[in-house]
């Protein structure tokens, strides 16, 4: 009996079926499209059973399924060591055409090399697309062809490409639904690929408060973020959509689209920095990295209530205030001299939006290591912070219950900190 002919498109970081370059593409194949996302052994294996992201990614998918069913269709999920799943797929179906949304990091490049071997082997077409950056890879360069590693540039540079084509191409994928494959595949509940509810969950995106971004961003009090970093992260939202929106509302906003855009392009051209020092002159500082004390910055025991509060948050939400996050970061390297890794490690395990090229930037940023990075001698007083930013204490009152009953003094205090990193900077910057 012969096998089907089909192409399938890979959903990965890309969770939604609006606006999806490849998989418009793939449903202008001249096969029947079987949607198919698989859950990778690879980065499951070293994730908590309850980890509330892969809850998320499964009620994601959910949802697509839900679509799909209306018409007739469904997902196709698989679990595994992704290059087991493929073939097994490649022996089950006639595969013609295998379309898939680009993916960035060291990992998911190096995996989506070998699939694509394997493909070419199997004579399928593989074909890959840009979906979740408006520019990708060597788009935005300086004008000798290499990568800015300063971000005013490149924000000026990718501006002026932007306005050339203004708005962006938004992609009518249902339009194409009727090339779906028509079948009824059996969707896995969360605990039948090995997981479980996690009382964390990812908050839907909410962009009322975006005209005043500005003026609001930085007081982690008054909760009107957008919330959008998770759905970013997943592909739960279209960026093409939310750039040619935010164009138009807010210039900052905006600004931080163009920011993750920038970590991306470092991430992707030097892949170094997800491990090590984008300044290798920064390699000789000597680090304390003592075990105690970052046990009491990941638990929000520090005695500054601004760092407690938003590891505590962090704890027990997945989430914490842009703000804060600067505040918490600085702490660990330059009041208790711990490697930025450490708690770039920590946040990846936590965060709810953990995305490792803006993860990885923004803590280089805040050790001086990184590119275009805050100077080593900027060092937050996280008393003058919540001071500026939550003057009343309410952000810190909602996530330190004990506040107000006589809270524990700082374990370091910030002169002395201060100049101690300062001095190590100096002392350990390679000439």
């Amino acid at each position: 009996m012969s096998k089907q002919e089909v192409s399938i498109f890979w959903f990965r970081r890309d969770l939604r079926l609006e606006d999806s370059v490849g998989l418009f593409q793939a449903l202008r194949s001249k096969y029947p499209v079987i949607p198919l996302f698989i859950f990778d052994d690879s980065i499951l294996d070293s994730l908590p059973k309850n980890d509330a992201r892969v809850g998320f990614i499964h009620d994601s998918l959910s949802k697509i399924n839900t679509q799909l069913q209306e018409i007739g269709s469904s997902l196709l999920v698989k679990k595994g060591k992704t290059f087991n799943v493929w073939q097994l797929l490649l022996q089950e179906y006639d595969v013609k055409e295998v379309f898939f949304n680009k993916d960035y990091e060291p990992y998911a490049i190096q995996r989506d090399t070998a699939i694509c071997e394997l493909l070419e082997t199997n004579k399928t077409i593989a074909y890959s697309f840009k979906d979740q950056v408006i520019f990708e890879e060597k788009e935005i360069t300086k004008a000798d062809g290499l990568p800015y590693t300063v971000y005013t540039p490149f924000k000026n540079k990718w501006l002026e490409k932007y306005k050339s084509m203004a708005p962006v191409q938004e992609y009518n994928t249902e339009s194409h639904f009727s090339n779906f494959h028509k079948n009824s595949f059996d969707f896995p509940t969360l605990e039948q690929i090995g997981f479980e509810e996690s009382p964390i969950k990812v908050k839907p995106h909410n962009l009322k408060f975006i005209a005043n971004y500005q003026d609001i961003r930085d007081f982690p009090a008054l909760d009107k973020t957008s919330y959008l970093s998770p759905h970013l992260r997943f592909g739960t939202v279209s960026v093409r959509k939310l750039v040619n929106w935010a164009f138009h509302k807010n210039d900052v906003f905006l600004s931080e689209l163009i920011w993750r855009e920038f970590f991306m392009q470092i991430l992707f051209s030097f892949p170094k920095v997800v491990t090590q020092n984008f300044k290798s002159a920064y390699d000789g500082i000597e680090w304390r990295n003592n075990e105690e004390d970052f046990k009491r910055w990941c638990s929000g025991t520090t005695g500054y209530p601004m760092v407690d509060a938003g590891m505590r948050q962090l704890n027990e939400t997945g989430y914490m205030h842009n703000r804060v996050r600067m505040v918490v970061a600085s702490f660990l390297i330059k009041h208790l001299m711990i490697q930025w890794q450490w708690g770039e490690a920590y946040f990846a395990e936590k965060l709810l939006d953990y995305d490792m090229s803006a993860n990885v930037g923004n803590w280089q940023w805040a050790a001086g290591t990184g590119c275009d990075a805050a100077p080593y001698f900027r060092v937050f007083n996280p008393e003058i912070q919540q001071k500026k930013f939550d003057e009343k204490g309410i952000y810190i009152r909602k996530w330190i219950k004990e506040f107000d009953l006589g809270y524990g003094k700082p374990m370091v205090e910030h002169a002395m900190a201060r100049d101690r990193a300062i001095a190590t900077y100096k002392a350990g910057i390679l000439k």
